[in-house]
């Protein structure tokens, strides 16, 4: 009889913009979805499609709405159709805290970033997705960063990204630990576009990676 893991790495695919994509991943299994809602991104979604596309995720999948500098009011209409808000820019604490949603804070690994000093600044945030640093781009550069940086005692709990794939996130998993894995370009075909066996094969990767 197999014994299953006592942790278990939570997977986010993000940047979906087909609803057949969306019931994919809902197959498989994941955790959460990440829609786009920054305009300059090769995936971004409007407020329409958004509520489209919410509309097939069923309930125990966290639906999570991605923004960059963007304004409040934006983000308040896309609130009904999300779980979760993402801030990938340079939001303050303030700014982040200021829906009615919990949310996450992404930050991009830049040489000089202290993510303990990160870790106390955004103590309300719900996880921090920690991100390859490239400048002008708040993320989906397709890039890895050294996940050595990252220390074991961080505050909030790790949500890694940046160039994962279904080739290297074994070693991510195991090297990192995370909390959780968020992937975009690395299960796709094209921008926006998922690819079904990648999707499925990123998913088999992450499970191996939890029982070993």
């Amino acid at each position: 009889m197999s014994t299953a893991p006592l942790t278990r790495t939570r997977i986010k695919f993000c940047g979906f913009t087909r609803g057949e994509d969306v019931d994919r991943a809902v197959a498989l299994g994941v955790d959460a979805l990440g829609f786009v809602m920054w305009p300059k991104s090769a995936r971004s979604v409007s407020v329409e499609q958004l509520a489209a596309l919410s509309a097939r995720v069923p309930a125990f999948v966290t639906r999570v709405g991605l923004f960059v500098d963007q304004p409040a009011e934006l983000i308040e209409q896309c609130v009904p159709y999300l779980d979760m808000l993402q801030f990938h820019g340079n939001e303050s604490p303030d700014e982040c805290q200021r829906f009615s949603l919990p949310w996450m804070k992404a930050l991009r690994m830049r040489d000089e970033i202290d993510l303990a000093q990160e870790a106390e600044r955004y103590h309300h945030a719900q996880a921090l997705l920690l991100d390859a640093y490239r400048p002008g781009t708040p993320g989906g550069t397709g890039e890895t960063f050294d996940w050595s940086r990252i220390p074991a005692n961080l505050a909030k709990p790790v949500i890694l990204a940046g160039g994962l794939s279904a080739d290297n996130i074994a070693d991510a998993v195991r090297q990192v630990a995370p909390y959780a894995v968020d992937v975009s370009g690395g299960i796709e075909a094209s921008h926006g576009c998922k690819d079904a066996d990648k999707m499925a094969c990123f998913v088999r990767q992450v499970a191996l990676a939890d029982t070993r």
